[in-house]
């Protein structure tokens, strides 16, 4: 039996914490992967030193300014140069065998999208592609014959315990929470919080804007519409379940009384290992998995009236159309202002709850219309805010 060619990838937002982590990954299995092409939005350095590292074919940069800086950092290499959306766009349709979607935004759909129209793998790491247009997305994957493979550790657990095969024999499936820096703090204390305190997050490294929807629990009811455009379940068989310890990361009820799980240390590197080498296995640096130093592994509901967050994904959810996506912007919007001191921690689910009901919606039919959808809602959330001086602890 000859050896198996490379697996050709590209990484979509390589310069970010999943595009490192996958990087990461791939340096520590020379030969089993080639690079075709790195992109980043603005960070010239380091996705020139990544792209010297790893031998990538072509590095983009999207803010077309900065092509000449790109240029001179990989001057006297083979690797090709290019900058501007398009440019990202192009490399995410050029050919490669899988792709990691890591664009962190809308700025991630159009190059997702490009990806899936070529009937790539596609590891899916940006929420924006299924919470604004989970409908017009998926429909593209089946259209063109794509796999869309979840990233985040939630959807991953249950992709990986999930029957396709035999989905009627599914009750439900469970997203766990670990309910953030905040779960047991009382509601009125929660209105001193600081920006400092809401991205300290207790088990994930991530970056602020994503610390902060997990303080909110956001990030959860952004997690529920994904989930449901993920797997074949309608939207009552989706439950939230809060669990501190962040060991088991989703679980999925079937029919006969069994609940399957997966469990493993808080490291992003064993979702995106399991993307990148899907349909095998890959060895990770993870942490080893230590159940008797651990102890004890415990669940809660989450509180509704405490993260007001989750209902609002859930109505979004229910109401379908265009309201996914002016919830989506409208937290992007809360949440900057929230760090930069212009909302309290409380205005955050506030604003966004006054934006859901001054937006009307429609269906989203195309990219085009989730911008400008997107655009409306960014600027009437920008128009109701009030200018709040956020208390301090």
């Amino acid at each position: 039996m000859g050896v198996a060619a490379p697996r050709r990838v590209t990484v979509l937002g390589s310069t970010g914490s999943v595009g490192c982590n996958t990087l990461d990954l791939i340096e520590r299995h020379p030969g089993r992967y080639q690079v075709e092409a790195l992109t980043a939005r603005r960070n010239v350095a380091a996705l020139a030193e990544q792209a010297r590292r790893v031998g990538a074919r072509l590095a983009v940069i999207a803010d077309p300014k900065l092509y000449g800086e790109l240029k001179q950092a990989l001057s006297g290499t083979n690797i090709a140069v290019a900058a501007g959306p398009e440019a990202v766009v192009e490399a995410a349709a050029a050919p490669a065998d899988w792709v990691m979607a890591a664009i962190v935004g809308a700025a991630g759909l159009a190059p997702t999208l490009a990806a899936v129209r070529r009937g790539a793998m596609v590891a899916l790491a940006n929420k924006e592609c299924l919470v604004c247009s989970g409908e017009l997305m998926t429909a593209e994957v089946k259209a063109h014959g794509a796999t869309l493979l979840p990233c985040d550790s939630e959807h991953n657990a249950i992709f990986q315990v999930f029957d396709f095969d035999r989905p009627e024999n599914v009750e439900r499936i469970i997203l766990t929470a670990s309910g953030g820096p905040f779960r047991t703090m009382a509601r009125r204390d929660m209105a001193r919080v600081t920006p400092a305190q809401a991205v300290a997050h207790p088990n994930w490294d991530m970056g602020a804007k994503i610390s902060v929807d997990s303080a909110t629990m956001m990030n959860k009811g952004l997690e529920l519409i994904e989930a449901f455009h993920l797997f074949p379940v309608r939207q009552e068989q989706i439950e939230i379940l809060v669990h501190p310890q962040s060991v088991v990361h989703s679980m999925v009820a079937y029919n006969d009384g069994s609940v399957l799980a997966q469990l493993g240390s808080p490291d992003m590197r064993t979702p995106i290992a399991n993307t990148l080498a899907w349909p095998t296995r890959m060895p990770t640096p993870a942490a080893r998995l230590d159940l008797a130093k651990i102890g004890q592994l415990t669940f809660s509901a989450p509180d509704p009236e405490q993260f007001p967050a989750l209902k609002l994904a859930r109505r979004a959810l229910e109401a379908g159309g265009g309201l996914p996506v002016v919830l989506n912007a409208a937290n992007e919007v809360a949440v900057q202002a929230f760090l930069d001191g212009v909302l309290g921690f409380l205005d955050i689910a506030d604003l966004v709850e006054r934006t859901m009901d001054a937006v009307p919606t429609a269906g989203v039919e195309s990219l085009d219309t989730v911008y400008a959808l997107d655009a409306e809602a960014r600027a009437k959330a920008h128009e109701l805010m009030r200018p709040k001086r956020r208390a301090t602890a």
